[in-house]
């Protein structure tokens, strides 16, 4: 048997406030960056890292879940699939960009006011009022 799996799961910090749209049919859109880092030791015991950006793009219910509860800065965890799309700008460039459509997100971190309890999450059919301390994170 042969299948295939197109499965991303990440955890960072959103780059920017999330941005929704909408559809010409209605349907709700959001979009934003979340940073991923990463840290190791050479075998010189050197310390290096790195940061990974990730265009995050979310639909429907958690669109809208996304656009009103999440803050740049904030750690959040996302699951969802790679999704590469190619576009022919006005000029005739032609551009490919791939992205993370995401179908789950979890809160991550520390919240304000009275949220629901730590590690529950959102999916494109659950709301949730939490949010974390946007001055905790320097971006």
């Amino acid at each position: 048997m042969s299948r295939g799996l197109n499965k991303v799961m990440l955890i960072g910090h959103l780059g920017r406030d999330p941005e929704m749209r909408y559809t010409p049919s209605g349907r709700p859109v959001t979009s934003f960056s979340l940073a991923t880092n990463r840290s190791w030791n050479t075998s010189d015991g050197e310390r290096h890292s790195d940061t990974d950006w990730f265009n995050i793009v979310t639909w429907g219910n958690l669109a809208e879940i996304c656009n009103q509860h999440l803050k740049k800065g904030q750690q959040v965890y996302i699951e969802g699939r790679l999704q590469t799309r190619r576009w022919d700008d006005k000029e005739g460039n032609k551009h490919t960009t791939t992205e993370v459509v995401a179908s789950e997100m979890l809160i991550l971190g520390e919240r304000r006011g009275s949220a629901p309890e730590q590690g529950e999450n959102a999916s494109e059919s659950d709301e949730f009022d939490n949010r974390a301390d946007e001055d905790e994170f320097p971006f």
